[in-house]
């Protein structure tokens, strides 16, 4: 946010609960205030979890596509909705390479972002007619604080000396990439560069789903 403001650009932080209708309604209700438009629309949040379906909770379940797959549902259709009053625009979808191929213990989380990545095809194609383009990036590892609620997690920030050399340990030993590097390619698909793009996911994850 600061960033931000220090280049002379405007930047308003809301809170979001991105399962709650209600708060993404009034999210969009002020972005588009005062005549502006809703041009970009990212859905980056997740929560993960990793248990055997022997072991996993249906509350654990439910919570898990809550915020996977509800939270990109509701922020997909409310973009949809404002992008075709304006000039169109581009929804991105953060989905993940865990939702194209299968691991042992990883159900919930990969089914969730299984489903995004079809999600994101149907809004492609309900859009089209509209100038709205929608894709979605499925990342493979990233060194991200989401790591933090995992088991191997205190061992990684006793290693490394504190956290963020953890995640630094993470991108430098485990090869797991920076989240920069998916920024980036959201921007191009966010940008006038990628306006024949939609529909599409881009794949990142150094070659894991491909033989998956």
């Amino acid at each position: 946010m600061q960033e931000i403001r220090s280049s002379r650009l405007d930047a308003v932080a809301a809170r979001l609960d991105v399962t709650s209708p209600e708060e993404w309604a009034a999210v969009v209700s002020h972005a588009t205030a005062g005549g502006r438009t809703l041009d970009v629309c990212v859905n980056c949040a997740g929560v993960a979890l990793a248990k055997p379906l022997v072991d996993l909770s249906l509350e654990e379940w439910r919570r898990v596509h809550a915020v996977n797959l509800d939270g990109v549902f509701l922020g997909t259709r409310c973009a949809l909705a404002a992008m075709a009053s304006g000039a169109g625009g581009s929804i991105v979808n953060v989905a993940s390479a865990a939702g194209a191929r299968a691991v042992a213990g990883n159900a919930a989380y990969g089914v969730s972002k299984a489903a995004v990545r079809f999600l994101t095809r149907v809004a492609a194609l309900e859009g089209a007619s509209k100038r709205i383009r929608v894709n979605s990036v499925s990342p493979g590892a990233v060194a991200t604080p989401i790591w933090e609620g995992t088991a191997f997690w205190p061992t990684a920030v006793a290693a490394a000396s504190g956290r963020d050399a953890a995640l630094a340990a993470l991108v430098r030993d485990a090869g797991m990439a920076e989240p920069d590097e998916i920024a980036r390619v959201i921007v191009f698909l966010a940008g006038d560069g990628a306006r024949s793009i939609t529909g599409a996911d881009f794949v990142m994850d150094a070659g894991f789903s491909a033989g998956g």
